[in-house]
């Protein structure tokens, strides 16, 4: 028996690793052949610490560039990545038929089945691990586009939100000093009797920088100049700015990083999407995607396991002559079960009578497909 399920996960693993790489580097090869031109508009272009960009740096800024890019990758395709590797080790076996020899034996072919399901479930933990741990450190890193330099720690906020209703926007916070260069307030006020989400701008703030105080509670501007605006909204060419140099606000240095994740929450870990989710400045609107995303770090890899267990049984056939039916048939039970999951992501944070159900939706694939996978090896011919 271990002679035989060491055979089998040697097959497997080998059909996965080769199945990685040529997926890896099938989207490697054509996102760089597409965006090449954009990495080399870096050619010349000062970093933070004006060192001008060679042929070199650029060459290396790519490398960056991927590298965190595969892992990303990697957690998108790794349910498909195992399907192939099963595909590629049953096949294998059941054109030399080696299946027959099995069941000759008097051994049952669920019983083949073990070792790749045992190995599906740890690498489906090392996708758990990317997930959590990898993606989360360089999220900022994987939002930027091809023609970026990559900062460590700093990065643009755009309408960042307070309990005033002001919105905070900045092309560089630096996130070890806390300051904003050269930040725009958009001070707002509540429209009466017209709910809480309906402001009125009523002036603004520009500043060369501001830094947070936190026994003030607000932030310290630099050159601040304040200008209010009347009731209908419009600026006047005379109008005259104020000196600010102090506007207090709840909007602290802390949460700046943890606000700024809202925009990819697809990248943050479990702990970062629930202290988001606590985060009281948090738009109500957001609160269903949330949900949704903190479900489906649960959801996603039994999706992929259930997709497993639901191609295996028909991989499973002992005539090589209908082996190219059972990969049609499993990679389309596969793509069904993608389909589902893609469409219960669209529809989980739209109201349907009158109510959101993000965990409703994330659970219906597993709910779906667990029992066809459950059938379909129950009704195996071994």
């Amino acid at each position: 028996m271990k002679i035989l399920d060491r055979y089998i996960a040697k097959n497997f693993l080998y059909g996965y690793f080769i199945s990685l790489f040529v997926m890896i580097g099938m989207f490697l090869t054509i996102d760089l052949f597409m965006n090449l031109d954009e990495f080399a508009e870096l050619l010349g272009v000062q970093d933070a610490t004006g060192h001008e960009m060679t042929m070199k740096d650029v060459a290396l800024n790519v490398v960056r560039f991927y590298s965190v890019r595969c892992a990303l990758w990697y957690k998108d395709m790794a349910g498909m990545i195992i399907v192939i590797a099963a595909v590629f080790s049953l096949t294998r076996m059941t054109r030399s038929n080696e299946l027959v020899a099995v069941m000759a034996s008097g051994m049952s072919l669920k019983r083949i089945l073990a070792p790749i399901l045992l190995l599906s479930v740890l690498l489906t933990g090392l996708m758990v691990a990317d997930q959590e741990f990898l993606i989360p450190k360089y999220a900022y890193e994987l939002t930027r586009d091809h023609d970026e330099l990559s900062y460590e720690n700093a990065y643009d906020i755009w309408f960042v939100g307070d309990d005033k209703g002001s919105l905070f926007c900045s092309q560089n916070y630096d996130e070890k000093t806390q300051t904003l260069h050269e930040p725009f307030i958009i001070i707002r006020r509540p429209v009466e009797g017209r709910g809480d989400d309906i402001y009125r701008v009523t002036g603004k703030i520009r500043a060369a920088s501001a830094v947070y105080d936190a026994q003030r509670g607000g932030w310290i501007l630099t050159d601040g100049q304040r200008m209010l605006l009347g009731g209908d909204l419009e600026m006047t060419q005379g109008r005259q700015s104020q000196p600010i140099d102090f506007y207090p606000s709840n909007l602290t240095a802390a949460d700046i990083p943890i606000r700024k994740r809202e925009g990819f929450k697809s990248l943050l870990s479990l702990r970062q999407l629930t202290e988001l989710e606590n985060n009281t400045g948090v738009r109500t609107t957001d609160m269903a995607a949330l949900a949704l995303q903190k479900h489906s770090r649960i959801t996603d890899p039994i999706v992929n396991l259930i997709m497993l267990m639901v191609a295996l049984p028909v991989l499973v056939c002992r005539d090589p002559k209908a082996m190219k039916t059972a990969v049609l048939i499993s990679f389309l039970t596969t793509l069904s079960c993608f389909l589902v999951v893609f469409v219960c992501d669209l529809f989980a944070t739209e109201a349907f009578f009158g109510r959101i159900r993000p965990a409703i939706w994330a659970w219906t694939p597993i709910f779906i497909f667990f029992p066809v996978a459950i059938i379909e090896i129950d009704s195996m011919r071994t």
